[in-house]
């Protein structure tokens, strides 16, 4: 490997907006990120399913499932 030319590594402390706080490797030494595991929907169950229903009662209306 050259000498010189790499970026410094870190062990790098990330911070969520929702309190969390893990650490990882990057080339910055802190991170601050607006979601993560702990608070994004998908991770956490919280998915929201509205839409799909309408679009499930619409069909069954329009072709007359029961």
């Amino acid at each position: 490997m050259k000498e010189g030319i790499h970026p410094q590594y870190y062990q790098a402390t990330v911070t969520c907006n929702c309190g969390n706080t893990f650490v990882t490797g990057s080339t910055k030494p802190e991170i601050h990120v607006e979601v993560c595991s702990k608070c994004h929907s998908f991770y956490t169950g919280q998915q929201k399913t509205a839409r799909a229903d309408g679009r499930i009662e619409k069909f069954n209306k329009k072709y007359g499932v029961k």
